[in-house]
């Protein structure tokens, strides 16, 4: 995914964006870098354009590329900044929401996870039976959906693990491919280890479950080919290694519906 696309050639991409079709003198079968960004970060382009400052919407409505600079509207009603649609896609945001987070007293909330009211976050069918199967091994919280971090991540000072693990510190996420086999590749792999690493900065690990095959992320990765019982004692193996068995059995149900 690049801008690469010699400045004054008329080029149309799969997806509608670039030249008229009448005008464009190349077409490319595949989608341009904006739209390929844009469905790796699970982002609509109607939701970018909600995000720029007024006098780029027409622009950036057929925008193809992904290094060009735009001004943007901070969601805080901070002053605007200028970046490129890349780092606004996926980079910390705004300067002043960035800083803010980085404050003391903003620090001192880094590692709380709390209930974030009307968070809407799309949950795969295999998330919600790896949420099911473990939680028939192990009592999983139902009050927190978010953990506040020391950074912004996607403009924002907390993140939303698949599963949260109060009692242990530990945040499981469950990555996939998807239909299209794109997901939680290139830049989006970049966000992920991105994502890891703000939680590891106020006392959290990842366990990252790698479906389909998706390569290990790190040390604290199970790469897999399904949810399955199996991968259940391999999560709680992995708990157990990461926390110790001490504290992984005061979790631990004494049955399925216990």
């Amino acid at each position: 995914m690049d801008d690469t696309t010699p400045a004054g050639t008329s080029v149309r991409f799969r997806c509608g964006h670039g030249a008229d079709a009448a005008e464009a003198r190349i077409t490319l079968s595949r989608d341009c870098p904006l739209c390929m960004l844009l469905a790796e970060t699970k982002r609509s382009r109607e939701q970018l354009v909600r995000a720029v400052a007024p006098a780029g919407r027409t622009a950036l409505a057929q925008e193809t590329r992904i290094g060009v600079e735009y001004e943007w509207i901070c969601r805080r009603g901070h002053s605007r900044y200028r970046a490129s649609v890349r780092e606004a896609l996926t980079g910390p945001g705004c300067p002043k929401c960035q800083k803010n987070a980085q404050a003391p007293a903003a620090r001192q909330d880094g590692g709380v996870p709390f209930m974030k009211p009307g968070l809407k976050t799309r949950t795969s069918q295999a998330e919600q039976k790896l949420r099911m199967l473990l939680g028939e091994r192990i009592r999983l919280p139902h009050k927190v959906n978010a953990i506040r971090i020391n950074r912004t991540f996607y403009g924002k000072p907390e993140v939303w693990p698949d599963i949260i693990i109060p009692a242990l510190k530990v945040a499981i996420e469950y990555d996939s491919p998807g239909r299209e086999k794109t997901s939680h590749r290139g830049l989006k792999e970049v966000s992920d280890r991105e994502k890891d690493a703000a939680l590891e900065e106020v006392g959290w690990t990842v366990i990252r479950v790698r479906a389909d095959g998706l390569e290990p992320l790190g040390r604290h990765s199970i790469v897999c080919t399904g949810v399955t019982a199996g991968l259940v004692d391999e999560v709680i193996a992995m708990l157990v290694g990461i926390r110790g068995e001490a504290a992984v059995a005061a979790l631990m149900r004494s049955h399925p519906s216990g």
